[in-house]
């Protein structure tokens, strides 16, 4: 009977380390999202404001929902790789934090230092990065490839957006 307490409690305990590690890439994610925010909610309401946008720009205020959702997306495939026994599993991480430093600076970039032309650079690097990560979780779970592929398509635009933006302010 003690050997079967024990066995549950194990499963239990792995269970909850589960969770847990999934609250922990939602927490990463989310914490990367908030800074973003942070480095771009001054310039929104001011330089933003000032510069030209091409006519397909879309509203200040589909950002938000639209991250959010992202973030989240991408917190779950990468618990969904975190928790997959394979020898790919480090590298396929070690991209995604990668890419997600890449996304964090592309704020700072084009908001915070008000430079589109060095955004684009950084935002070419980002859009490789969320390649590879891709490429790298469909290898460890295409559940975790999939879930990345609106976030790559969300990029795509923006690095459109970015371009635009650099070409109709230099």
């Amino acid at each position: 009977m003690n050997e079967i307490i024990k066995i549950n409690d194990q499963n239990l305990f792995w269970q909850n380390t589960k969770w847990l590690s999934l609250l922990a890439f939602i927490l990463i994610c989310l914490s990367v999202a908030i800074m973003g925010a942070l480095l771009t909610a001054t310039s929104v309401t001011s330089w933003y404001t000032t510069i030209n946008k091409p006519t397909w720009t879309p509203p200040n205020w589909l950002f938000g929902p639209v991250w959010t959702t992202l973030y989240i997306m991408m917190a779950t495939a990468g618990w969904l790789v975190w928790r997959q026994n394979s020898s790919e599993r480090k590298a396929a991480i070690t991209i995604f934090f990668v890419q997600l430093f890449l996304n964090l600076i592309w704020s700072a970039l084009f908001f915070t230092l008000q430079n589109p032309l060095v955004a684009l650079v950084d935002i070419a690097f980002l859009w490789l990065a969320i390649v590879s990560t891709i490429v790298l979780f469909w290898r460890v779970s295409a559940y975790a490839g999939l879930l990345l592929i609106p976030y790559l398509i969300w990029v795509s635009y923006a690095a459109a957006l970015n371009f635009a933006i650099w070409k109709m302010n230099s």
